[in-house]
């Protein structure tokens, strides 16, 4: 009985914890040094060139810290701030996750082993934001995916991944995001390696699938990818759904 009253006092304490609010900073941080680090390290093609993050991982550590230390405050921030705040650490500390393991196979090779409450590498807290530990899940599900109504982050975060969005070679800003997340969309819409559509077959990336419902708030399915899609989805098409390659998006120059 006295180990079950233990047990549960340490769960209320971990809960007490996360449940702080994390320091906020008035004004954003600098997204300079992850635009010069993501110039130089993600090659034309769109894969990743891990070793050349793992030359300048003092720089990166750099950038880390100054999101680690500017939290976002809603207050004073704007969305368009907040938002290009967490897609680019949300890219930024997976990027780290794959430069502290360097080589791996998949990222999800890194699946956490005997961590309570762990079942995957993006429910890992291997980070802190504002003095809160946080994993890669709680920014995409709690955060973007929850506050910000927009389904096109789907193709600004990147998970390490073939078969995920290309990794922009250049971090989002506030004064250009509208733009940038339009061109993502775009540029992975009519990518013929992670989506194939043709007015006679339509196969498109599980991403569709997995996240559904951001994607059909307003429209249907197919209406949304015509917006950014160059060949139309013929009225009722079938779409089916591609394999996901989870191999790591590696590459080098």
């Amino acid at each position: 009985m006295k180990v079950h009253r233990y047990l549960l006092l340490v769960l209320l304490s971990i809960t007490a914890c996360n449940a702080q609010p994390a320091e906020m900073s008035e004004k954003p941080p600098s997204h300079e040094v992850w635009d010069e680090l993501l110039k130089t390290g993600v090659l034309k093609n769109g894969l990743v060139n891990y070793k050349a993050f793992i030359r300048q991982k003092d720089r990166l550590e750099q950038y880390l810290g100054l999101l680690s230390n500017n939290a976002p405050n809603p207050k004073t921030w704007t969305r368009e701030e907040q938002l290009a705040y967490w897609i680019n650490a949300y890219n930024a500390f997976t990027i780290k996750l794959i430069v502290d393991n360097y080589p791996v196979e998949s990222i999800k090779d890194l699946h956490p082993v005997n961590i309570p409450f762990v079942s995957s590498v993006w429910q890992k807290k291997f980070f802190q934001i504002g003095g809160t530990k946080m994993s890669l899940d709680q920014i995409e599900h709690s955060i973007l995916r929850k506050d910000f109504n927009e389904p096109r982050i789907h193709f600004a975060v990147n998970c390490a991944s073939v078969s995920c969005p290309v990794l922009r070679a250049g971090a989002y800003t506030a004064q250009e995001i509208e733009e940038q997340l339009n061109e993502q969309a775009i540029l992975f819409i009519n990518d013929p390696l992670r989506n194939k559509i043709t007015t006679g077959k339509v196969e498109v990336s599980k991403i569709f699938s997995w996240f559904k419902g951001d994607f059909t708030k307003d429209t249907s399915l197919k209406d949304f990818i015509n917006t950014y899609s160059k060949t139309k989805i013929p009225e009722g098409s079938k779409i089916d759904y591609l394999d996901y390659h989870w191999g790591l998006n590696d590459g080098e120059e």
